[in-house]
């Protein structure tokens, strides 16, 4: 069995808890940790957990809304560490903790209860990944920070149980915006971040056929509206709107079970 839920997701910060339970054992990973150690533990803690709770961090790549505290709380806390070389290159290759592990597209991860699988994406980062985390029967795919459709990708998600999704902007007010040229460019681009209509897409290739929950994430507090996004979604995945789960900025979503 699989559960999962979002401490938060946006450009202030990332953070989403995986729980796998097998028999007597239970396994969770934090993946991304992209705020203060403090509100990192306060986040938790509206969850029902403690940092001691987790069994280890994921990092998906280096921009600060997803790294944040990563290395302070697995330092603290003594949890297992896993970033891309890249991602760890990028951060000023600091002198390694303890329990710092690489991880690599397409190279299976154990980590108790849970296989991660991650995955390369296009996104402009220095080895960003994405994971697919499987219990041995059901899998959850987390898929955000990504401004393409890529087969490698596609590939990555297939046969998920349950997809986090990025739906970080809607094209119209992302051109309407105050935003300068340069970054509308960077966001709306082949290594940005997945518009509404990308988004849509993508379950439009075949990903959506076996998910029983949706999740639009990472969306932006200028550039999108919680209502685009389920909309646009919805209309593809043959849903309402409603059975949509919006992850919110300062509030994430709750525990989603899986399983």
């Amino acid at each position: 069995m699989i559960r999962f839920c979002s401490l938060g997701s946006g450009s202030s910060g990332n953070a989403t808890v995986v729980e796998a339970t097998s028999g007597i054992t239970t396994t969770r990973l934090l993946v991304d940790a992209g705020f203060s150690l403090r509100e990192l533990e306060l986040r938790l803690e509206r969850a029902g957990l403690a940092a001691s709770d987790l069994d280890a961090v994921f990092v998906t790549h280096e921009h600060n809304d997803h790294i944040g505290c990563a290395l302070a709380l697995a330092e603290r806390h003594g949890l297992a560490l896993w970033m891309s070389r890249g991602t760890w290159r990028a951060i000023g290759a600091p002198e390694p903790i303890e329990r710092l592990r690489f991880a690599r597209d397409g190279e299976v991860l154990a980590v108790g209860d849970l296989a991660l699988h991650p995955f390369t994406v296009a996104h402009d980062a220095a080895e960003p990944l994405q994971l697919r985390c499987s219990d041995g029967n059901l899998s959850l795919g987390i898929l955000t920070d990504l401004g393409s459709i890529t087969a490698h990708m596609l590939a990555g998600v297939g046969g998920c149980s349950a997809l986090i999704l990025e739906c970080n902007h809607d094209v119209a007010m992302l051109a309407a915006s105050r935003y300068p040229d340069s970054l509308k460019a960077r966001i709306g681009g082949r290594f940005g971040h997945l518009s509404n209509a990308t988004a849509t897409e993508l379950l439009a290739r075949g990903i959506g056929a076996q998910l029983s929950h949706l999740v639009a994430a990472h969306l932006s507090r200028e550039n999108n509206r919680p209502e685009l996004a389920r909309s646009a979604l919805a209309s593809q995945w043959g849903s309402r709107p409603e059975d949509i789960v919006v992850a919110d900025p300062l509030l994430g979503f709750g525990w989603l079970q899986i399983g």
